[in-house]
């Protein structure tokens, strides 16, 4: 039993199980147009790693069996992958809600100009990093020029329709630059929509807090700085039982672009994929035995039960403790 098992024995009275399969997340590779500091895939352009058409495919027929609440494709920078209109409109004939992960700058690169309109036309959600809304912190992040790029992009979405109309959300990420807790994101999402609006004119749906993982680029980073056992500190003296209820790792499995199945994104990032006694590949996939799975876990996931809690939907507990 490691440190986070005992610990939720301990506080919570339980074991991390599965609940259910509401999401299928697929991670379509490394491949992107940035290189960000707090990266916990370390993605950037020189990676090579994206999903064949035959994994994507097994994704589809997995789908139809799973009929997920959502199915959440995420990268790397996906809208990259040369299959990812493909994928999409094959999964949107299907009758799947589908949403995806952008960083914005994405949408500019060449090549990829009607994204935007494709994304509109087959009613695709949108979560969009975007660390802040001070352009010295998402410089310090993301590098230069980033910052004026999403706030162009974002203009465009909102022309399109995002974050205005009910059938086409669009969601933005915030990260800590530094080793801190994420602040109140409703707190916080009023502060985003202020500046934003009265910066650029933007508007969009809601605000998801995330917490940076102690992994990655993010990792490495603090262990330059010194920083890592204050941050790792911080995170152990933040655990939440209020946070457990809600952990994405009990509703969703994610898929790599290679068909490996995991736990979440961050197992993807430390290559910790589903405990041995279970399929261990999208094409070998069996819902009764996934639904309900023992999560793998590690020092990590700390990072996701500290504060207000953290998951690719937000924050989970409406009190920090």
């Amino acid at each position: 039993m490691n440190e986070f098992e005992t610990r939720i024995q301990k506080d919570c009275g339980l074991d991390l199980y599965a609940s259910e399969i509401q999401k299928i997340q697929v991670n379509l590779g490394l491949k992107c147009n940035q290189s960000c500091r707090h990266c916990h895939l370390a993605c950037s352009p020189q990676r090579e790693e994206m999903m064949d058409w035959d994994t994507m495919t097994a994704v589809i027929e997995t789908a139809r069996v799973v009929q997920p609440e959502m199915v959440d494709i995420t990268g790397g920078s996906p809208e990259i992958h040369p299959l990812f209109k493909k994928f999409v409109k094959a999964l949107r004939n299907d009758g799947h809600t589908v949403q995806v992960r952008t960083n914005l700058t994405a949408l500019l690169e060449p090549g990829l100009e009607d994204i935007p309109e494709f994304l509109k036309e087959n009613k695709i959600h949108l979560v969009a990093s975007m660390p802040c809304y001070l352009e010295e912190n998402v410089r310090a992040q993301r590098g230069k020029g980033v910052y004026e790029k999403s706030a162009e992009v974002l203009q465009k979405l909102n022309s399109l329709g995002y974050g205005m109309n009910p059938e086409l959300p669009l969601y933005l990420v915030y990260n800590p630059v530094g080793p801190i807790l994420p602040p109140n994101q409703d707190q916080l999402e009023e502060d985003y929509k202020r500046e934003l609006f009265n910066r650029f004119g933007v508007h969009f749906t809601h605000l998801y807090t995330i917490t940076n993982m102690p992994i990655g680029r993010f990792w490495e980073v603090l262990k330059q700085q010194k920083k890592d056992g204050e941050y790792m500190e911080l995170l152990l003296n933040g655990f939440n039982c209020q946070t457990v209820e809600g952990l994405m790792c009990r509703y969703q499995i994610c898929v790599a672009w290679d068909g490996t199945l995991y736990d979440c994104d961050f197992n993807i990032a430390l290559g910790l994929p589903l405990r041995k006694e279970l399929p261990k590949n999208i094409k070998d996939f069996a819902l009764e035995l996934l639904s309900n799975r023992k999560i793998v876990t590690g020092r990590h996931c700390f990072g996701c039960t500290a504060g207000f809690g953290s998951s690719c939907g937000g924050a989970l507990a409406s009190d920090h403790l």
